[in-house]
């Protein structure tokens, strides 16, 4: 399918619905891929069956704190820099890329990537929302090397990265990034078109759109957006969703702190909803607590949405006074594995609570 501009507009909010508060600004995202678009670039996204086995793929993506994307905007030409530096690596030229996660930015540098260099971008991720650390992928779960990367800065200054394993190359590229002003922009897990079919989360674009596009005819119609969502997600891999809070934010602490948007935020409950939640936040979203009681955790989704717009909030963007409804969301099953669990679990964040699907809890 060619992306249009209201695609676009629908794939922003819904991959920032999908990114559980991090991945980067969405809006800034959505500009670079209008400018393309404006210059009567295509936007091609392929389902993942249309690759050939032995196709290349190479993911693109930002990595770093969200925060730092509010002052230090991309051009787009970072990531194309590290996929033709890793192309002249591998001595191949790339037959498409694809997001390595559906969160805010990351969903549309991909996309920009393609535009510009003519290339298919595929309709499918490696983390299936966002997660703040490059191993946290389920190409990686399932066997695909993140080795060799390439991380790229504004300035054209590029590293090339062979880890020994994918948290040391997480480890290694993590600070690059720092060095490079906090935030940077990567090509990494490159693999074959078998590899694609085999490790990604499929069809998280044409979701993220489904979803945008399910909020915004929603609120044209004066029905309820959060209705809307609740019904349209048991019809996809994410089968089950329901709102686990409702309130005011009343405080908001958060830093940058090695590479990464640290912090917290502190809901008061309004109407029927008593308490106080208080969810904690690695970039992403990561467990939300009423009162001490936990009511979702990773990998299950934790999206924090503005309770007036429907509009899902990035967690650089909370802020003292939002009024908030909190939705959370069922992964796909590739993603709740023993072997995915070990990768990106409650655990690997230091959280002692064991991941319970919210679907069981009450």
């Amino acid at each position: 399918m060619k992306l249009t501009s209201e695609d676009l507009h629908d794939l922003a909010i819904g991959a920032a619905f999908l990114g559980t508060g991090g991945g980067g600004n969405p809006y800034v995202g959505r500009l670079m891929v209008q400018r393309c678009l404006d210059e009567g670039l295509s936007v091609d996204v392929i389902d993942p069956s249309e690759l050939a086995d032995d196709a290349l793929v190479i993911p693109t993506a930002m990595m770093g704190a969200p925060t730092v994307l509010i002052e230090k905007l991309p051009s787009g030409e970072e990531a194309i820099g590290s996929l033709r530096a890793l192309e002249r690596y591998l001595g191949r030229k790339a037959d498409a890329t694809m997001p390595i996660e559906i969160g805010g930015i990351n969903s549309t540098i991909p996309l920009v990537v393609g535009a510009r260099l003519g290339l298919p971008i595929v309709d499918a991720d490696g983390m299936g929302r966002a997660f703040p650390e490059l191993q946290m992928e389920t190409f990686g779960v399932y066997g695909v090397s993140g080795s060799p990367m390439v991380v790229t800065d504004e300035y054209g200054d590029s590293t090339l990265l062979n880890g020994a394993d994918n948290k040391q190359m997480e480890w290694l590229s993590r600070m690059v990034a720092i060095r490079m002003g906090g935030c940077a922009y990567i090509a990494e897990y490159s693999m074959s078109g078998a590899d694609v079919k085999r490790t990604a989360v499929p069809n998280t674009m044409t979701l993220a759109m489904r979803i945008g596009r399910c909020l915004r005819e929603a609120k044209a119609n004066h029905e309820s957006p959060f209705d809307a969502l609740l019904r349209l997600l048991p019809q996809t891999l994410y089968n089950h969703g329901r709102i686990i809070f409702t309130g005011k934010i009343v405080d908001v602490a958060r830093e940058t702190r090695n590479g990464f948007s640290i912090g917290r935020a502190r809901i008061d409950g309004l109407g029927p909803w008593r308490g106080t939640m208080e969810i904690e936040i690695q970039n992403e979203n990561l467990i939300a607590r009423v009162d001490g009681k936990v009511r979702a955790i990773v990998p299950d989704l934790i999206c924090i949405m503005d309770s007036e717009s429907a509009e899902p909030i990035t967690t650089e963007n909370l802020r003292y006074g939002q009024r908030v409804t909190v939705v959370a969301v069922a992964v796909p099953e590739i993603m709740r594995t023993p072997e995915a669990l070990d990768v990106f679990g409650p655990r690997c964040f230091g959280l002692d609570e064991p991941f319970t699907p919210i679907e069981t809890m009450t």
